[in-house]
């Protein structure tokens, strides 16, 4: 509807106010007076200041310290420790019936903990007792440093993957079984100092290029070779492939028939029937979480009182064998700074630090978010990043938060980080007094485990809701699952993280750009294609850019902008409607521009003018506005180039353009 309407334009200058009274007709409806409002410029701060902030914004956005103003030096010395050490934080509170959550929970997460650790430790291509000595330090260390109450550390199987494919592609593990040990160790250490250094640098933000739609992808990916690996134990094959592509694993698979053991596989599925049938049980019915977490071990023991029964009637099913007895032997005089292989231990450890302080950070916060209390995401990273150090000085390789002992942890009603060291009391006892127990205990049942744990890294469900919101988000899952069934691990990871970069690249150099129309009856504007009732206003053109401008876009956004003039000439003369005059561009959504922004702002102005056409901004932000008018952009657009709203532009110029002839 167009209403004729008075509209009263206020100009302050030096102190005092122009009243300007203006006739005109503006496509809006309206009671009052339109009221112009002077964009002012954000208050004046020191280049030491704006440094500053811009830190603060960067490295500290939660504003950590806040807790030690105001504070005396004693006061700050106790609060300290806290922060540094978040055992004092719930120390002083804990009471017996803490202890007896946290009792249950911690001797539930053993039971699995002890055969997952034997597992992991294989597929990493370890000896076993590495995986048990891996469930005894790291939780300890996390006990005194972790924020999480619900974490369950120790080895987790995507980085256990990774650093045997790692390690294995140079090293064989069965021709040099001390320099991989060597290797591994020393991938952990780094992996370690790479983690707390993240963390102390408050650099957290790295690890969020990997994208949730590339790690579903690749989960997925390693899941599957995970699995396909297993098929060795399960069918009792000796002399199998050590790659990690689908296509060499299945082959192996089929050329090694003579060497099938009936026996094996029959009692092997028969038990992973059993681990997947107790999983099921407690994903259909959650109270029921103990059945999944008392599986693994019951299988364990079920199956080496099995073949030991049978011990003088079946001589082809692979077992353990001896695991020594005793607690972690230090292992500082066995990390590899010097040689051949030292890039190869490096390239692993921040590889396997970085998947798992993916999945740790992620595994903390999710139970965080579901008890309403906060994990300090850089706090977490010094955390997992100590314990890998101190773990590689006590023949301890990798080791993160679990989502699966997290998991059965929180179930069980674990209160604080005391359930870790619980568990690693009873890590500690088979260590000293239960390792003859495991001689006989057979590979096909840690198979079954690990294809039971991993199986659930197959997460189909947000593979199809990808599918479903976002097509490149999808495209880039497929990629990097594609990529680690085909090529191999590392390199599907590497896909995985230049999808991630690509996407951001892709984002910030073709940023969205629209035309917007008013919806009728407000002073609104929308976009016209999402909103069908919004107008375009006659002889107007109002575009928005929804990113920074700067030098990565600027040339993209220049043309992009001048072929949406173009278009809408086009249209216009098609439509024989009114000559387009005016073109605003409304700056709401630019939070950041660079000289090459400021650039592209100026050429813009010069190269409409040049074709009788205006051009003027809209509510530049704060940081936005300064830079312009520090580098003397504005001047050239005048009192009426720019304007706090896209609404106040339009009446202010209608009414200019309605009293020229």
């Amino acid at each position: 509807m167009v209403l004729n309407s008075n509209r009263v334009d206020h100009f302050v200058c030096h102190g005092t106010t122009t009243t300007i009274k203006i006739q005109t007709d503006i496509p809006m409806q309206q009671t009052t007076p339109l009221e112009i409002h002077k964009v002012r410029l954000p208050p004046q701060h020191t280049t030491f200041h704006k440094l500053k902030h811009t830190l603060s914004e960067i490295f500290f956005p939660d504003d950590p310290l806040s807790t030690f103003k105001n504070q005396t030096c004693c006061t700050n010395f106790f609060l300290a420790i806290q922060y540094l050490f978040p055992i004092f934080q719930w120390a002083p509170h804990y009471n017996l019936l803490l202890l007896r959550h946290d009792l249950i929970s911690g001797l539930t997460i053993a039971s699995l903990a002890i055969p997952q650790g034997i597992s992991y430790a294989k597929l990493a291509n370890l000896p076993p007792i590495i995986g048990l000595y891996s469930s005894f330090v790291p939780p300890l260390i996390y006990s005194l440093l972790g924020s999480s109450k619900h974490i369950g550390v120790g080895p987790v199987s995507i980085a256990s993957l990774v650093m045997g494919s790692m390690l294995s592609e140079t090293v064989s593990y069965t021709q040099d079984p001390v320099l991989y040990l060597k290797l591994a160790l020393t991938a952990t250490f780094f992996a370690g100092v790479f983690q707390s250094s993240l963390g102390f640098l408050r650099l957290g933000f790295v690890i969020d290029f990997l994208s949730k739609a590339t790690l579903v992808g690749f989960m997925a990916g390693a899941a599957i070779i995970v699995s396909l690996q297993q098929l060795k134990a399960l069918f009792g094959i000796m002399h199998f492939t050590t790659k990690m592509q689908i296509i060499p694993v299945l082959t192996s698979l089929f050329m090694q028939k003579d060497e099938w053991s009936w026996q094996t596989i029959l009692i092997g599925f028969s038990f992973l029937a059993f681990l997947l049938t107790a999983r099921h049980i407690s994903l259909r019915k959650p109270n029921l979480f103990w059945v999944s977490a008392a599986a693994p071990l019951t299988s364990v023991i079920l199956s080496t009182i099995l073949v030991f029964l049978l011990r003088n009637k079946v001589h082809k099913i692979a077992i353990i064998g001896e695991l020594p007895k005793g607690v972690n032997p230090p292992s500082s005089n066995m990390l590899y700074f010097n040689g051949p292989y030292l890039a190869l231990a490096i390239k692993t450890g921040l590889v396997t630090g970085i998947l798992s302080l993916t999945e740790g950070i992620a595994v903390g916060r999710t139970f965080a978010a579901l008890k309403n209390y906060q994990v300090d995401g850089n706090k977490e990273m010094m955390a997992i990043g100590l314990m890998n150090i101190a773990g590689s000085c006590s023949s301890c390789y990798v080791t993160s938060g679990s989502f699966s002992r997290s998991a059965v942890n929180y179930n069980a009603g674990a209160q604080t980080t005391v359930s870790n060291i619980i568990m690693a009391s009873a890590v500690l006892v088979t260590l000293l007094f239960l390792m003859p127990l495991f001689y006989y205990t057979p590979n096909f049942v840690l198979a079954s485990i690990i294809i039971t744990a991993v199986i659930g890294l197959i997460d189909y469900q947000a593979a199809y809701k990808l599918w479903k919101v976002d097509k490149l988000d999808c495209l880039a899952c497929l990629c990097s699952f594609f990529g680690v069934l085909f090529i191999s691990v590392p390199l599907g990871l590497g896909i995985a993280v230049a999808i991630s970069v690509i996407k951001i690249l892709l984002h910030v150099s073709r940023p969205n750009t629209q035309v917007l129309g008013n919806i009728p009856g407000t002073l609104i504007f929308r976009n016209v294609n999402q909103y069908r009732e919004a107008l375009r206003i006659p002889s107007f053109l109002i575009l928005a850019v929804e990113s920074p401008i700067y030098f990565a876009n600027s040339t993209y956004l220049q043309e992009r902008i001048l072929r949406w003039v173009r278009e809408e000439e086009e249209r216009i003369e098609a439509n024989k409607e009114n000559t387009l005059k005016c073109i605003i561009l409304d700056m709401t959504a630019v939070t950041a521009i660079d000289t090459n922004g400021m650039d592209t702002v100026s050429e813009l102005r010069k190269m409409l003018e040049k074709r009788s056409l205006q051009f003027v901004l809209a509510n530049p932000v704060g940081n936005v506005m300064e830079k312009l008018h520090e580098a003397n952009i504005l001047e050239p657009f005048g009192l009426k180039g720019v304007y706090l709203t896209v609404a106040e532009a339009v009446a202010d110029i209608s009414s200019s353009l309605k009293t020229q002839p």
